[in-house]
């Protein structure tokens, strides 16, 4: 009884602060002892995802209410977060002029600007006079429009002719045409264009809602800055899980099953691993050189792992900034010209720790034996060479993957760091090889 009483307490924040680690039994449970409110609110904050099996959960005869609180473009990502078969189910659970709309929004590719639009906001035609529009808009403000800030002007084909914001209307004299106060030539984006490109013109702009256009200029509906928040907020955690040599997971940390998590991680492990066992085959390349010189293992280890932390700062810094449009698929050469002056002087700091450190050991605890200086040299100048090579390919890595039409983000810094680790020894030896050749070797 006491458990039950303490269930019933249960907040809307206190829920959803326990939603990741609830059972879907219990969160349905939870769910349906908030009062009606809070419970609307609770889920219309959730996931798509978490809304779907929301509505699978709740009796049959509740369904309906429950979807009909979504607006178009919100349905439509939860008809598409549901499994194949019951998404008719779901269009079917919806009034008629939404689930035309979702029908047409679900044409679109979920990533497009499309696919994030709503087709519920404010339209004016040029003739009107502002008492006309804001009699017209007291109208269509109860349809639940997404937006009333900027209102859109179209013409009798639905194209679109300008933008009026709300303010601007009010403050305008009651006689006056809205063709007369209106934006001509406002900002849009194209329904096919990627999400990505969509959130940097918000970027650009600071507007709080955009208008989706197709070729001809027809306006199919709006973006509003709060649908790009989270598209900017999943493509960032897609970018950085990819980054971090995996594969992205799609859905929150604590929602996604062992098995899949396991999955997805386990085929960059593997890769990578098999790339590592290469710097083993390059270690037996160079075994004679170890056994006459054993010095030259000690700083293995310190060599590679400083190319391969070079390259990874390369290859974040570059998929970063193409991620923001700062650099483009054209601006390689002026990339490749920048890092190479980056490798170079990163190089010679760490070349020169390097050779300090030595001289400073062998002077305290001499340890290096009587080529002390040379191995010090060998150390400095590979340095400069693996860091200088690590910044070059972490840097252009991303370039080759975008110009093979690949995701810029899979240059993972674990890729890089393996690449770099095997062409590190090379450079490492092949340099000892030079310096000490007539001494040590």
């Amino acid at each position: 009884m006491a458990d039950t009483e303490a269930r019933e307490e249960v907040t809307a924040e206190e829920l959803a602060d326990l939603w990741p680690v609830l059972s879907p039994e219990d969160r349905v449970e939870g769910f349906h002892l908030l009062p009606r409110a809070e419970a609307e609110d609770l889920f219309l904050t959730r996931s798509a995802r978490d809304q779907a099996d929301l509505l699978r959960a709740v009796p049959h005869e509740e369904q309906r209410s429950w979807a009909r609180l979504l607006a178009p473009d919100d349905a439509a990502d939860l008809v598409q977060a549901a499994e194949p078969e019951e998404r008719e189910r779901l269009l079917g659970l919806l009034d008629e002029q939404t689930r035309r709309d979702v029908r047409a929004l679900l044409a679109y590719a979920e990533d497009d600007a499309g696919g994030l639009m709503s087709p519920r906001y404010a339209r004016l035609r040029p003739d009107m006079t502002v008492d006309e529009a804001i009699i017209y808009l007291r109208r269509q403000a109860q349809e639940r429009l997404e937006t009333i800030y900027y209102v859109y002007v179209l013409d009798d084909a639905q194209r679109l002719l300008g933008v009026v914001s709300f303010r601007e209307l009010f403050a305008a004299q009651p006689g006056r045409r809205v063709r007369d106060i209106m934006r001509a030539d406002p900002v849009t984006v194209r329904d096919d264009q990627d999400q990505e490109a969509v959130s940097r013109v918000f970027r650009d702009t600071d507007f709080m809602a955009l208008p989706v256009v197709d070729a001809e200029g027809h306006l199919k509906g709006i973006v509003t800055v709060d649908d790009i928040v989270d598209v900017v907020e999943e493509e960032a955690t897609e970018d950085i899980q990819k980054i971090g040599g995996m594969e992205a997971l799609g859905a929150p940390y604590l929602e996604v099953g062992f098995t899949a998590m396991v999955k997805k991680r386990a085929g960059w492990l593997a890769a990578l691993f098999l790339g590592e066992m290469l710097t083993a085959t390059a270690m037996a390349r160079y075994e004679d050189e170890i056994a006459r010189a054993v010095v030259l293992a000690l700083f293995v280890p310190l060599i590679i792992s400083s190319g391969g932390n070079s390259g990874s700062q390369a290859t974040t810094l570059v998929i970063r900034a193409m991620a923001l449009g700062e650099v483009r698929l054209r601006d390689w050469w002026r990339v490749m010209r920048r890092e190479l002056g980056a490798g170079l002087a990163l190089g010679a700091v760490l070349g020169t720790i390097g050779f300090l450190r030595i001289v400073v050991w062998q002077a305290v605890r001499p340890t290096y034996g009587e080529h002390y200086l040379l191995v010090a040299a060998t150390v400095f100048c590979s340095l400069i060479g693996v860091v200088l090579f690590g910044t070059l390919a972490g840097s252009l890595l991303p370039f080759v993957l975008r110009s093979l039409k690949l995701d810029p983000a899979s240059a993972s810094a674990p890729f890089v760091a393996t690449l770099v680790d095997v062409t590190g020894l090379v450079i490492y030896f092949t340099t000892a090889t030079l310096i000490l050749s007539g001494t040590l070797l």
